[in-house]
């Protein structure tokens, strides 16, 4: 695993923050950057960018475990979530972890007329109650990486006819996961999954889940390139007709960066990632400092820490802080040697 550093990576600092931003494989850069030359040369990009998000498609839900028929292809997690929101009767409540990612939670805090309702993420699956209509969590908290017990919320939620809306961008290309088991999955491209910005994805059942399409344009039509005037005659007949109109020179990166994680395996990073994140639990913890418990998880929080985020920085060590945390993040590009390098500059 660590030999991609110097094969697909090739980073110029100890860069430990893939929470944040996830670095893009140099497969990946070369083909968006051939994309750019074409498309000012006035070639024909075009077609082989539509080819791509495709394709991008069919690796991601090949990646959760779903038919593609079942993934929409866009840009934003806020979106898609504002659409399940809109999706809602008036007065539905809505459960969501405390300090849950905004992108998730905040469409929901805007519809006034919902009843939105935040608990502690260990207590989310007990506090489903009849009348609650939708449980929106993260799969894994980006401010310290604690991770959902997404068995116990599926069962709870199924008890009292709630559906279930799981963000997994802070999960899927490290995180084994499932999108069969949830009623709708959001995702980012640019975290874990290697993508530029402008990459993101949405998971619906096979009956669509009952949402409108309210941002619907003639991407989402049965044939595209016949729905670009007027009201669109048809829509997809899959979740296609979700789809953002894509960031295509994004997409074209995406293929490539998708196809490395399958490349590599899912579970094999995610043996790579949590062996690195221990690695830094045992050393900070030998420093005199106690990380968030998250065990399992490739993101190590540690408070009282955040502050020196800045001074890691000055030294080319690469983190961040987040909800006054230092929070540290290990993917397929890092080494044990980086993890060590941080606790030494933490140390000094």
């Amino acid at each position: 695993m660590e030999s991609l550093a110097g094969a697909d990576f090739a980073p110029q600092t100890t860069y430990l923050n893939t929470a944040s931003s996830g670095l893009i494989p140099a497969r990946s850069v070369a083909a968006m950057k051939a994309a750019l030359d074409d498309a000012a040369a006035g070639g024909r990009f075009i077609d082989q960018a539509f080819e791509a998000v495709e394709e991008a498609r069919a690796a991601y839900a090949r990646l959760v475990g779903v038919p593609a028929r079942q993934v929409a292809a866009g840009a934003s997690v806020a979106v898609y979530a504002g659409m399940i929101a809109a999706s809602l009767p008036p007065g539905a409540e809505v459960l969501a972890a405390e300090g849950d990612f905004s992108s998730l939670v905040n469409p929901f805090a805007v519809r006034r007329d919902l009843k939105l309702r935040t608990v502690p993420l260990e207590e989310i699956a007990e506090a489903v109650r009849p009348g609650t209509a939708l449980v929106a969590v993260s799969a894994a908290q980006s401010a310290d990486g604690r991770i959902a017990d997404l068995d116990a919320l599926r069962a709870a939620a199924r008890a009292h006819g709630a559906r279930t809306l799981v963000d997994y961008s802070q999960a899927v290309g490290w995180l084994p996961v499932s999108a069969a088991e949830a009623d709708y999955t959001v995702c980012v491209g640019f975290k874990w999954l290697l993508c530029p910005r402008g990459v993101a994805f949405l998971t619906v059942p096979e009956d669509l889940g009952g949402l409108t399409p309210v941002f619907a344009g003639w991407v989402a039509g049965e044939k595209p390139w016949d729905s670009c005037y007027g009201p669109v005659a048809e829509l997809a007949h899959s979740a296609r007709r979700f789809d953002e109109s894509p960031s295509l020179y994004s997409y074209v990166a995406a293929r490539h960066s998708l196809a490395l994680i399958e490349e590599l395996g899912t579970e094999a990073i995610a043996a790579h990632d949590r062996a690195l994140a221990d690695r830094f639990r045992a050393g900070v913890t030998e420093l005199g400092h106690q990380a968030i418990a998250a065990p399992g998880s490739a993101i190590v929080s540690v408070p009282g820490l955040g502050e020196a985020a800045p001074r890691l920085a000055e030294a080319d060590v690469h983190v961040s802080a987040r909800a006054g945390n230092l929070r540290a993040s290990f993917h397929l590009y890092n080494t044990a040697a980086e993890v060590d390098r941080l606790l030494e500059a933490l140390a000094g």
